[in-house]
């Protein structure tokens, strides 16, 4: 009977939540909706057949023109509501914004292929109908870097009227469509409207989700519990808080840590004379030789070659904080870039600077990054050419930026190590800066290599310490010719990779975790990744650690060997270095994946089998513990019985794993 009113209550409430999506669907009121969206100039509110949504900003365009329920919407809720297209609690905070089941996408390797295409707020996602192909896309509009359209009224040939659209992550799109019915022009406008909401009035989707976990990632980072973890404050250095209001810099942390000796009204005169204020602050602290990593931006020396006393003497005392006789200062630059840069007022530090030596680094600015991904991707996407794909890969200089990038951090590792202090920055310290301070320590110190000390790695080094996400990515602007956009974080992640390959044992997380922190820098599902710095964070989105740290299993290296005092020192050598296939040619189907190995699959089932009988061992001992409460309470217990508990007779039970 039981059962019965269940599956009774099931289908009420089924048909409850889809007859209610159904009045949604003609109902434009605010809250969620299903109705086809017509993102265009349309008639002005209160003319026939339309009227403004009330959950558009006063400036919107979008009107909802109410329409019968169509069937393609009602299937695509019931698989919402059954969980088809997926089960992730992301789908309570998205809505159907277009939906058409004859649409064909121009496949590179399938050719034409017709099926269904449906948009949300969130994503674009197709499925093919042909039954020979089986062809799926989900792509995050957040990844989106353009949406053009394709030929035009006069377009005669087979497949050539319709969309081409542009991804961040490596793929390009087209679709071709019929020309009758103005379906294109409704698919493009909608497209160009939520896949650059920022450029449109409208909040990122970040703001719009409200996913629930477990867990706050929020607060896997506390920045006094990370300095008191290195050993702070002691008698060379302090945390100071005169950031608190980022009054000193707006693009640094509240919380900094400084050299004991310094003043307050030091820190203010030494931020005068550097790049956006960025003053020499200490990132890492060795344990046992007290030598650190410390970042900053570009001395304002300028043309005419200005010194500044309080700047050079506040180096000194980071020089004195563990009586090294040189503090090697680690600019990322090219020296020509470095000297190119006083004719805007940067520089570097000259030889004022006593008892301090300067080391270039040559690692190139942030447009030839860009144009390095941008010859990448033209060879791996949408064919890779066997003929010249070594040379190819060459021209690109992807492995030699790489390259550059890891030989810079294993430098300042071993500078470290060695007992040396540093100081490391570039123009304004965001960029390479932040690249060259997290992978050196990631080398130095293991705690960072584990699953959660490489989420605190990426808040602090990158997150709090201002690398400009916002800019680098365009998230939400439709300007994709933007000049501020670079993959630098992109190529840290790709450095990190390879120093995986190389101690494959040494990272308690796998490539998964590397992916998904990369898929989700463009998604804007989560606020991680969507600022350029702490003060712009507003911290009402979800974090991306919550999901990660929800299910951790999946993130975890089965190889994982815990060292503490080992420092790593990867090989930067072109002999070394490989390209990362898993992430610049995953979606090319010709390019087989690696899958996992046997061993490791073993091994990952191996430890699910010690998960599950340490489960019935406890669920044993729980009833064993309630079985002899019982007997002690018993009248007829003999307290003086020398006969073996349960409880002793499992006490022997242990797993080998």
């Amino acid at each position: 009977m039981r059962d019965i009113l269940i599956l009774v209550l099931e289908g009420f409430l089924e048909k409850f939540f889809v007859c209610l999506l159904q009045f949604c669907a003609c109902w434009n009121g605010k809250g969620f909706y299903f109705a086809s969206v017509i993102a265009r100039r349309g008639p002005r509110p209160g003319s026939e057949g339309c009227h403004q949504t009330n959950s558009s900003p006063p400036h919107s365009s979008i009107f909802v023109k109410p329409k019968p329920f169509l069937m393609t919407n009602l299937l695509w809720v019931q698989n919402q509501i059954k969980g088809k297209i997926s089960s992730s609690a992301i789908n309570l905070f998205a809505f159907c914004l277009f939906s058409d089941k004859d649409i064909i996408y121009m496949c590179h390797f399938n050719g034409a292929v017709k099926g269904k295409v449906l948009i949300t707020n969130y994503r674009l996602y197709f499925k093919s109908s042909d039954a020979d192909v089986t062809v799926m896309l989900d792509v995050p509009l957040g990844a989106i870097s353009r949406v053009e359209k394709m030929g035009g009224a006069s377009s005669r040939g087979e497949n050539s009227y319709g969309l081409d659209i542009t991804c961040k992550d490596m793929r390009n799109l087209k679709f071709a469509l019929k020309q009758e019915g103005h379906s294109r022009r409704d698919i493009f406008e909608l497209l160009f409207r939520h896949a650059f909401p920022l450029s449109h009035g409208l909040p990122l989707f970040a703001y719009v989700t409200q996913e629930k976990y477990a867990e706050n990632g929020w607060n896997i980072y506390k920045p006094v519990e990370e300095f008191r973890r290195q050993g702070l404050p002691n008698n060379k250095w302090r945390i100071t808080f005169i950031n608190k209001s980022y009054d000193l810099c707006d693009t640094y942390p509240t919380v900094l840590a400084v050299p004991f000796k310094s003043k307050e009204e030091d820190l203010r005169r030494v931020a005068a004379f550097r790049s956006r204020a960025r003053i020499p602050v200490l990132s890492w602290i060795h344990r046992e030789n007290q030598a650190v990593i410390a970042r900053c931006s570009q001395p304002l020396v300028g043309m005419s070659g200005k010194r500044n006393k309080d700047d050079e003497r506040y180096l000194d005392l980071i020089r004195e904080a563990n009586d090294t006789t040189k503090l090697t200062i680690y600019d990322a630059r090219p020296s020509v870039n470095a000297v190119a840069n006083k004719a805007t007022g940067g520089g570097y530090e000259g030889d004022e600077y006593q008892n301090a030596e300067l080391v270039f680094l040559d690692i190139q600015n942030i447009h030839v990054m860009r144009e390095s991904l941008k010859k990448l991707k033209d060879i791996v996407y949408p064919n890779v050419e066997e003929s010249h794909w070594l040379s190819s890969l060459e021209s690109t200089h992807w492995l030699e930026h790489v390259k550059l990038v890891l030989s810079g951090a294993i430098q300042v590792a071993d500078k470290v190590s060695s007992g040396n202090s540093v100081v490391v920055h570039c123009s304004d310290g965001w960029d390479r800066t932040a690249q060259l301070t997290s992978l050196a320590m990631l080398m130095l110190d293991s705690h960072y290599r584990t699953l959660r000390g490489f989420q605190v790695l990426i808040e602090k080094e990158w997150i709090s310490f201002g690398h400009k996400f916002a800019s680098r990515i365009g998230h939400g602007d439709k300007n994709h010719a933007d000049q501020d956009r670079s993959p630098i974080f992109v190529q840290f992640i790709d450095c990190v990779w390879q120093m995986t390959k190389q101690f494959p044992t040494a990272f308690e997380f796998n490539e998964h975790l590397l992916l998904t922190i990369l898929d989700h820098l463009y998604s804007c599902r989560f606020g991680t990744f969507l600022y350029n710095c702490e003060s712009a964070r507003e911290q009402h989105t979800v974090s991306l650690w919550s999901l990660v740290n929800s299910k951790m299993d999946i993130y975890l290296n089965p190889f994982y060997t815990p060292e503490s005092g080992r420092v790593l020192y990867p090989v930067a050598s072109m002999r070394h270095l490989e390209l990362w296939v898993t992430y610049y040619i995953r979606w090319n189907p010709r390019i087989r994946q690696q899958q996992q190995s046997p061993v490791e699959q073993r091994y990952k089932e191996l430890l699910a089998l010690r998960d599950e009988y340490l489960k019935k061992l406890e669920q044993l001992q729980l009833s064993d513990s309630s079985t002899s409460s019982r007997l002690a309470n018993s009248p007829t217990a003999n307290t003086s019985s020398t006969t073996s508990t349960p409880t002793q007779q499992y006490t022997h039970l242990q797993t080998p794993f």
